[in-house]
Formats: structure tokens, C-alpha cells, sequence
């Protein structure tokens, strides 16, 4: 016959195994849900990695777009500058030739009646040309190839400084 320690141990036995699978059963159900959960996240994290990334190119595409169109501006606005410096010095080697040939004379009004200019030019009483106004005078032509390089300066440095501000203006505009 079977004592009752043997009983016992059976059932013990018996005990320890109803525990073992019910833990099984229980780390595996927990195991599945867990993946469920974890394959649930990982889809929305890689949705959100997604959004982020399709943001950011965009992003891209915009500021790409934004410095080609700056570029195209600058570069309009460069030719511009380019031409304008380019028929400021046609005009003035135009001019300096003129003033070469004897084409173009420069002259200079006079205030005859300036006492303190130490200046003896007499005042015309008659009108012997189509000049009207007061008295002037003829220039040298070195004197006068001298101020057209003058201006010359002045005008590309004024021009210079017109493409400078049309540069930041660009550059800076929102």
C-alpha cells in the first residue's frame, strides 16, 4: 500500500508541476503580449522616424530653393553691376578721347567780379559765342584728362557702392 508520505510526495509532486505550467504558461502569455506591445511602439516609433525624416527633407528642399533664388538674384544683380561699370567707362574713355582729339574742350566759369581770387581775367562785354552766362575758361586738356580720371574713379566707386547695397539688401532680406 502506498503510505502517506508517498501520498504526500505525489502530491507535492503533482503541486510543483501544476506551478511549472502555470508559470510557463504565464511567462509565455506575458511574452506574447509584451511582443505585441514592444512590435506596437517600435512601428510608432518608426512612424515618428519617418514624419521626422520627411520633415527635415523638406526643410531641405526649402532652404535649397531659397539659396537658388538668392543666387539667381545676386547673380542678376551682378550683371547689373557689370553692365553699369562697363558703360561707365565706355562714357568716360568716350570722353577722354573727345578731350584728345580737341572734339571737347572744358571749361570753367570765372567770378571776374572776385577781387580776392588774385585772378586778371578781364570780363567779355560782348556775346562772341553761343556760350551764355558768365566768363569761362578753357582748361588744359592734361588738366582736364586728369578730372575725367577723376570721376572716373568717383563714378566706379559710387557704382561699386550701388552693387554693394543691392548685395545686402538681397542678403538680408527676410
Amino acid at each position: 500500500m502506498i503510505s502517506l508520505v508517498q501520498k504526500l510526495l505525489g502530491l507535492l509532486v503533482l503541486i510543483l508541476l501544476a506551478m511549472a505550467i502555470t508559470c510557463f504558461s504565464t511567462w509565455k502569455v506575458q511574452d506574447w503580449r509584451y511582443g505585441k506591445q514592444l512590435a506596437e511602439q517600435a512601428r510608432l516609433h518608426q512612424d515618428d522616424l519617418t514624419a521626422i525624416s520627411n520633415a527635415a527633407a523638406e526643410q531641405v528642399r526649402t532652404d535649397q530653393a531659397k539659396r537658388l533664388a538668392l543666387e539667381q538674384r545676386l547673380s542678376v544683380s551682378d550683371q547689373t553691376h557689370h553692365k553699369e561699370l562697363n558703360d561707365a567707362q565706355a562714357n568716360q574713355a568716350r570722353l577722354r578721347d573727345r578731350l584728345a582729339t580737341s572734339d571737347l574742350r572744358l571749361s570753367v566759369l570765372i567770378d571776374a567780379t572776385d577781387s580776392a581770387s588774385g585772378c586778371s581775367v578781364p570780363a567779355g562785354t560782348e556775346a562772341v559765342g553761343v556760350v551764355h552766362g558768365g566768363t569761362r575758361a578753357r582748361l588744359d586738356p592734361a588738366h582736364a584728362q586728369r578730372i575725367i580720371a577723376i570721376t572716373d574713379a568717383g563714378d566706379q566707386g559710387l557704382i561699386a557702392l550701388k552693387a554693394c547695397q543691392a548685395y545686402v539688401r538681397e542678403v538680408a532680406a527676410p
